[in-house]
């Protein structure tokens, strides 16, 4: 599932001493308005700070195929509880 952001993500580039000052914010940021930050260093690009896209559910997505738990658990094999 890919989330869809309603406007184009902008991206900006921030150095990274500003970037350590403002980490907490930046990333409540990025989280509420989806925009993308380019952190700098010298001016060189060396890391980039994106938007999650949202999770895909999972839940009820796995069919069982055995017809009882001892196919999913058992190993085929004898062993020794007391070792």
């Amino acid at each position: 599932m890919t989330m869809v952001c309603p406007r184009p993500v902008e991206e900006t580039r921030i150095q990274a001493s500003i970037f350590k000052s403002r980490c907490l914010a930046l990333l409540d940021e990025v989280e509420t308005s989806h925009r993308t930050f380019v952190v700098t260093k010298n001016g060189r690009p060396v890391a980039k700070l994106v938007p999650l896209e949202a999770p895909t559910p999972t839940l009820g997505t796995v069919t069982l195929l055995a017809d009882n738990d001892d196919e999913y658990f058992s190993t085929d094999s004898e062993w020794d509880a007391e070792r």
